[in-house]
């Protein structure tokens, strides 16, 4: 990959979307992982305006330590950027009061923590509609379109995804070409929905590496059968995300009324 290339391209093209979208710059939410801080900073370099959005819910202090390391750096590098804190934490609380919580335990913590990402996506929508802002999309390519791992109209809704054709791995080595804090290249891919620390592999079983290596075998018509070991274990991984998370991938069904019924 032509790092420099790459980062001046994505830069021109968020400039050049919000220009003829009329809009006066971007909003994101940042979690202190490196999707989000390698997407501020590309944010950022448009000259336009950035605001930057921690949006703690039971955080773990090492991602709100991270989160703020970032975004102090972002705005000792840039005067166009601005930042702003809004705890969720009450409004969580609260959603949990009127709701049922009964069910698997497991269910209902997955509910929650898609809630948890769809109260900031309601917050980034917010403060964009005040100040006519887009919200900027931390997804990559792996996340988006290999194994779905987002939350549908959560970190999911967004108005454009300046690094969705990224692999994670790619998406690193921009990370260190923009000079993102160590911190945060050297810590664990955290989606930070569940108030601890656990990883992304902690859940998904498999490790970015090995999902980007995956995704590539699909993409070359291979089957679980042509693997065995641990490589046949982390396609079948993909895979079972893959076919589970294509309501994500593709667009809303719509059922189309015959012309002989109009």
């Amino acid at each position: 990959m032509q790092t420099e290339k790459v980062v001046n391209h994505i830069v021109d093209w968020l400039k050049d979307y919000a220009t003829k979208a009329r809009v006066n710059g971007f909003v994101i939410g940042i979690s202190g992982g490196i999707d989000s801080a390698v997407t501020s900073t590309l944010c950022a370099k448009t000259g336009l305006d950035l605001l930057c959005i921690e949006m703690p819910i039971h955080q773990a202090a090492s991602h709100v330590t991270r989160a703020q390391e970032h975004i102090s750096q972002l705005k000792k590098r840039f005067p166009n950027v601005k930042d702003t804190r809004v705890d969720l934490t009450p409004v969580f609380e609260e959603f949990r009061t009127e709701v049922s919580l009964d069910g698997k335990q497991a269910i209902v913590d997955m509910a929650l923590a898609n809630t948890r990402a769809r109260l900031r996506m309601t917050t980034l929508y917010y403060h964009a509609g005040l100040l006519g802002l887009l919200v900027a999309g931390t997804g990559n390519k792996v996340e988006d379109f290999g194994v779905g791992f987002y939350t549908k109209y959560g970190d999911g809704g967004v108005d454009l995804s300046p690094i969705a054709d990224l692999m994670k791995s790619e998406v690193y080595d921009i990370g260190n070409y923009l000079k993102v804090p160590d911190s945060i290249m050297k810590a664990a891919p955290s989606d930070g929905l569940f108030g601890d620390a656990r990883s992304d592999e902690d859940q998904i079983g498999a490790s970015y590496p090995e999902l980007e290596w995956a995704m590539q075998m699909k993409d070359e018509g291979k089957a679980a059968e042509d693997f065995e070991g641990r490589k046949r274990e982390a396609f079948e991984i993909f895979m079972r995300y893959n076919r589970a998370n294509q309501h994500k991938m593709v667009p809303i069904p719509i059922c189309e009324i015959p012309n002989n019924l109009m």
